[in-house]
């Protein structure tokens, strides 16, 4: 009756090194939540994105006069020539305008504009109406984009790490596939999103085995938001990331039980 309690201990531990498929699935149909039908369509409301501090947007301005090019595109100019020299990186740091804390940019020959909070179509015609006063309106060109998404991803992820993706929209899953995925012992239910606000940052807590999170303003991350993928406590007792690992796991565990009974019986 002496190794009754060890062969409890050791029928536990294997039990609890377990994570049942419910806790790794994403996008589920969770009991007591609005369900969502395969192939049904989605609609969502997505709001236009308002710049805010730090953000970084690419300014392109075409006219027909070769000398103003040359002035407004004077930052691409500058990264061809340097661009061997820094070794790739994110290149929008190097050749677009970064909102300051004034939530301001400097272009050439416009000076400090007032973008925070402002729409991309809406900081487009801020500088078609300031380029106005210098140049006749039908002979220039106006593009502005954002300077790609800039995100974290940390914690119980596969490559923590930060980020930049050269795309206007990018959901919470690209972003977390871009990271390598989670392991398999992150809590899926309890994501920590950071997101930053003009009035300041807040916390979010976000489900991603529901469904229903394709309605919610999580989605779709945003600029320079933060992706926390706290562990599960099974992490704290050890967990195999695939059946080879957790092959590994059950042996060891099978012979650490045989050594401690073979103790005891003697």
């Amino acid at each position: 009756m002496k190794y009754i309690g060890f062969i409890s201990l050791f029928a536990l531990l294997v039990s609890i090194s377990c994570v049942p498929n419910e806790r790794l699935i994403y996008l589920q149909n969770l009991e007591n939540q609005p369900q969502i039908a395969e192939d049904s369509l989605i609609f969502y409301a997505l709001d236009e994105y308002r710049l805010q501090y730090n953000d970084i947007i690419d300014v392109k301005i075409q006219t027909n006069s070769e000398e103003m090019n040359e002035l407004f595109n004077i930052k691409q100019q500058q990264m061809q020539g340097s661009q061997q020299l820094i070794g790739g990186g994110d290149i929008y740091y190097m050749t677009g305008y970064t909102v300051d804390r004034n939530g301001q940019i400097d272009l050439p020959l416009i000076g400090n504009l007032k973008v925070s909070n402002k729409t991309l179509a809406e900081t487009k015609l801020a500088i078609i109406e300031k380029l106005s006063r210098f140049i006749v309106s039908n002979e220039f060109f106006v593009r502005v984009k954002l300077g790609g998404i800039r995100y974290s991803a940390l914690g119980d992820v596969r490559r923590p790490g930060k980020y930049v993706v050269l795309q206007d929209r990018m959901t919470i899953f690209e972003a977390i596939a871009n990271a390598g995925d989670l392991s398999t012992t992150a809590k899926r239910d309890e994501i920590l999103l950071i997101r930053q606000y003009p009035e300041g940052t807040k916390l979010h807590r976000v489900n991603l085995l529901d469904r229903n999170i394709v309605h919610t303003p999580f989605y779709f991350i945003q600029p320079n938001d933060q992706i926390y993928a706290e562990p599960m406590k099974i992490r704290e007792v050890g967990a195999g990331e695939n059946v080879a690992q957790s092959l590994q796991l059950f042996v060891t565990s099978i012979t650490a039980a045989a050594l401690i009974l073979n103790l005891v019986l003697r």
